[in-house]
């Protein structure tokens, strides 16, 4: 026979997996939450971070890491900068974008603003370091989790739709960024994980780059 304590037990396991689950947002609610989440960054526009990344490939059987720090500036300056086995430092200053490899002293170059797929991936990328008029480029549908809030976002525009197929973020109670999952049509996947947060002022030569001497730079898609 069943006793009273594991059907106690049972009960409480339910109500605890019950409590847990998110509780889906109104379309109004998703967007009170987003402009609380705008009025916290007016008066500090700028965030920096340490990240560590997960990315499943399709055509790979083992994952891919990679840990770093990135630094973003509203409304389209960032910086990227990845530690480890493959290093690499991504800079744009919102109108040129370098790519830098230190292991293979090459450098390449991209001209911005032209609408191109690289505006496209760059605004991916950033998505969740930037959500002034996320609205114009994704769908979003949200949920209030135990520790924070959860953010869905699929895109609208073609070219997102090339680089993206839905964009998960995880906020904390702060709504501070936590977690981004992406998935990619190709069936790729990348989880990126963010700690150390800060908004304090970032001095402009982190979003300028010069390649060091000897750096063979190139420009793929031309000048």
């Amino acid at each position: 026979m069943i006793s009273k304590l594991t059907i106690f037990s049972s009960l409480l396991l339910l109500t605890l997996i019950n409590t847990t689950q998110a509780e889906p947002l109104a379309p109004n609610d998703v967007k009170a939450l987003l402009e609380k989440i705008r009025a916290t960054h007016t008066g500090a526009p700028q965030l920096q971070a340490d990240f560590q990344e997960k990315k499943e490939v399709h055509l790979m059987n083992k994952p891919i890491n990679s840990s770093g720090k990135v630094w973003f500036q509203q409304p389209n300056k960032f910086r990227r900068e990845v530690t480890g086995n493959s290093p690499s430092i991504t800079v744009s200053d919102g109108s040129v974008l370098w790519i830098y490899y230190p292991k293979f002293q090459s450098a390449e170059k991209y001209s911005l603003g032209k609408r191109s797929p690289l505006d496209a991936g760059i605004a991916a990328l950033t998505a969740a370091l930037n959500l002034q008029d996320v609205e114009r480029s994704y769908r979003i549908t949200g949920s209030k989790e135990a520790d924070g809030y959860q953010l869905l976002l699929t895109p609208r525009n073609p070219s997102l739709k090339r680089l993206l197929q839905s964009f998960d973020i995880h906020l904390n109670s702060d709504l501070q960024v936590q977690r981004t999952e992406m998935v990619q049509p190709n069936g790729d996947h990348i989880v990126t994980t963010y700690t150390n947060e800060s908004r304090a002022p970032i001095p402009p030569s982190m979003f300028q780059f010069t390649p060091p001497a000897g750096t063979n730079v190139t420009t793929p898609l031309g000048k």
